[in-house]
């Protein structure tokens, strides 16, 4: 219970990306590229800019919320779009950081199977 609220659902738990390897590096840059439907050369350039293993919030955004007038008729599957929206919504609620701009890509693997997201109990526990 929180706040006096019943709390039911699959404990939110990502898979720890807090140590920097190559190969967690690279399995990002995978997961990035295949869940929101980038290019791994693109996954990998925005991983760059953001250093580390996150994306910027504006970069996501972009993800499904292409600029006034733009011609790009090239748009992500609407699964990947769906990731995109999620993940900036949580990012911007549940698990806001103190940058204000990153983004975690470990919350991107809860957001993997959309159909069991709502499954989750969407409570941060410290």
């Amino acid at each position: 219970m929180l706040l006096k609220i019943l709390i039911t659902g699959k404990v939110v738990a990502v898979e720890n990306y807090a140590r920097y390897t190559d190969e967690s590096r690279f399995d990002a840059i995978k997961m990035v590229s295949k869940l929101l439907g980038v290019s791994i050369e693109d996954a990998e350039d925005e991983m760059n800019i953001s250093k580390g293993l996150t994306v910027r919030k504006g970069w996501l955004k972009s993800r499904w919320c292409p600029k006034a007038g733009s011609r790009n008729t090239n748009y992500p599957p609407v699964e990947c779009t769906a990731r995109a929206y999620l993940l900036y919504l949580l990012s911007c609620t549940l698990f806001a950081d103190k940058s204000g701009s990153q983004v975690s890509i470990a919350l991107l693997k809860l957001l993997e199977d959309l159909d069991d997201v709502g499954n989750y109990a969407w409570v941060q526990l410290h």
